[in-house]
């Protein structure tokens, strides 16, 4: 049987690009002779729906649109991924399935039984999971059909209470197909390569993977759909970050023979969902490993790239400081939308040092990108006039402060209502988790880019862009952080050492690390105090904060949900 693997990018809820976008690939398909076409997860509405599936309008479009792409089923197998209704009567209304659509009709469905309900996940909010078990016959083979988490629940330490293909292996499939939508974050693409030997090996079945890619506001996949043989071999890798497709003879896949010992990896549980990590001595090493930098880049460009595109926009603005953060954000702005489409608004104020403001212009005329310059000492001073009154008698302190942080805020709202630009804000997770940032000034956003990479990482990301040639000017790298917001300020008055600071924000956000387990691996007691205080503390501003292109384990947004109002290490 020739297979069509079909690695898209779909816009949730946009039934007509969706549509067509299949039907495309399954001409194509044709075309290279396929007996079937494989598409990814939930590829008719799009992944994650969400609420969306709470509106019957919505599933009727569903329903509509599986009949316009059975339409094209004649003489070649469609296998797309669907919200359906579920047949009974107990339990939610929906499953999450896959649709066998051949000669013009629905010709079988299959259903997920293991419902993610972590991190980003929230399936079991919506879905009924399968209880019963079929696979379905095609051109004379049997296929046992999975979707996502159905074949992750592998290990000693399993997740759900039944393992899919064991149910299914009863009825002696000759192959496995997995329909996926299975988000990044770096190394992942590691994990499910992992995952899916390990099915092959225990099942000695060759396995299609198909892979969802492209964002979907914050979450980004990114595709690498694989083939394997039933030596759990890779026989083929799709590409990463972009759409692809492969034409698939299964037969070069099967009688390969006993799996070859230079493919046995050892036997990994449900930790494979989570950073591997918890030494401290080399969390900074694994944080800002070259190939995950690499990996971080292209998903952050990317998730520029469809945020805009998806949602219509296409300008973007931020504030171009001269510092660390806004020029990494610049850069990848830059390559995700073109440097004619993304401008810089550089706001100096009495605190602003000459190189700041040298460095933010250097970086602009080096990328190409428009740029302006737009003094706040008179907002700021207009601002102190008007609360004198209120003000008088006190000593400079943080309000003074962040008044430079929200006037430089209201400019580029200003800005972006004026010209309809979407404002990029450049905060990073070193400053979200502690609160080193000022609500509705530094803070204010339609997107933030790098809100999910530590200090460190931004540095190494930064390193990274200026490869093969210099980008960001060398000063912004070597120069000591600041916000610049009184005399000679420095991070390093506030805030430990990033060095120190983000070891320990990753074993307390990452790792799920105690205060006492993080003591016990010799950092400072009052130090983790006082960082995992500052975490527990600024949650209402991360409430408040725009959408953070997700790459790590756990980012802050909908994959981390702790209370405001809480007493817990405050």
């Amino acid at each position: 049987m020739k297979i069509y693997v079909a690695q898209q990018n779909y816009h949730i809820g946009n039934f007509t690009l969706n549509r067509d976008k299949i039907i495309q690939a399954v001409e194509d398909g044709r075309k290279a002779g396929a007996d079937l076409i494989v598409f990814s997860e939930l590829s008719v509405c799009g992944y994650p729906p969400r609420d969306f599936l709470e509106f019957e309008d919505f599933m009727q479009q569903i329903e509509k649109t599986i009949h316009e792409i059975a339409q094209h089923s004649h003489g070649m197998g469609i296998l797309v991924g669907a919200p359906t209704p579920n047949p009974q009567p107990e339990g939610k209304d929906l499953l999450n399935s896959a649709l066998l659509l051949y000669n013009g009709k629905v010709q079988g469905i299959v259903s997920k039984s293991l419902l993610p309900n972590y991190d980003v996940f929230d399936e079991y909010r919506y879905f009924e999971p399968a209880y019963s078990w079929n696979c379905i016959e095609f051109m004379g083979k049997k296929l046992a059909i999975t979707i996502c988490e159905d074949i992750w629940n592998l290990g000693d330490n399993p997740l759900y209470r039944v393992c899919p293909m064991d149910e299914l292996m009863k009825q002696k499939p000759d192959l496995m197909i997995n329909l996926s939508a299975s988000p990044f974050d770096y190394d992942h693409d590691e994990d499910r390569k992992e995952v899916i030997r390990l099915n092959v090996k225990k099942y000695k079945l060759p396995m299609i993977y198909c892979n969802a890619v492209g964002a979907q506001t914050e979450i980004v996949f990114d595709g690498g759909s694989l083939v394997c043989a039933d030596n759990a071999v890779i026989a083929a890798e799709m590409k990463y970050f972009e759409e692809d497709y492969l034409l698939v003879d299964t037969g070069n896949l099967a009688g390969k023979g006993d799996t070859a010992d230079a493919t046995s990896h050892h036997l990994m549980t449900a930790d494979m969902r989570v950073a591997k990590t918890d030494d401290p001595d080399t969390i900074i090493a694994y944080l800002t490993k070259e190939n995950n930098i690499a990996q971080v880049k292209e998903a952050l460009v990317l998730g520029i790239r469809d945020y805009f595109s998806k949602m219509g926009f296409t300008k973007a603005i931020l504030g171009s400081s001269g510092g660390i953060d806004s020029a990494v954000v610049l850069t990848l702005a830059v390559e995700a939308l073109g440097k004619d489409n993304v401008t810089a608004v550089l706001m100096p104020s009495g605190f602003s040092s000459n190189h700041s403001v040298d460095d933010a212009v250097a970086l602009s005329q080096q990328l190409g990108n428009p740029y302006h310059i737009v003094p706040i000492q008179p907002v700021y001073e207009a601002i102190l006039g008007t609360l004198d009154p209120l003000f008088a008698g006190t000593a400079f302190g943080l309000a003074e402060e962040n008044i430079q942080s929200r006037s430089r805020g209201n400019i580029l709202m200003a800005i972006a209502n004026k010209f309809g630009h979407v404002l990029l804000n450049t905060s990073n997770k070193s400053e979200l988790a502690t609160g080193y940032g000022t609500l509705y000034g530094d803070m204010a956003g339609g997107l933030s880019v790098i809100g999910d990479l530590y200090k460190t990482q931004v540095y190494a990301l930064a390193q990274y862009l200026n490869r093969p040639k210099e980008i960001i000017p060398g000063n912004i790298l070597t120069k000591a952080p600041s916000a610049e917001l009184r005399p000679n300020q420095k991070d390093s008055d506030s805030l430990p050492d990033y060095d120190v600071l983000d070891r320990i924000l990753y074993l307390y956000i990452e790792r799920r690390k105690d205060l006492a387990d993080i003591i016990a691996a010799g950092f400072d007691e009052a130090l983790v105090k006082r960082a995992l205080k500052l975490v527990n503390a600024s949650e209402y501003k991360r409430n408040q904060f725009c959408p953070i292109i997700r790459v790590s384990t756990k980012a802050f947004g909908v994959g981390r949900r702790f209370p405001i109002v809480a007493k817990y290490l405050s």
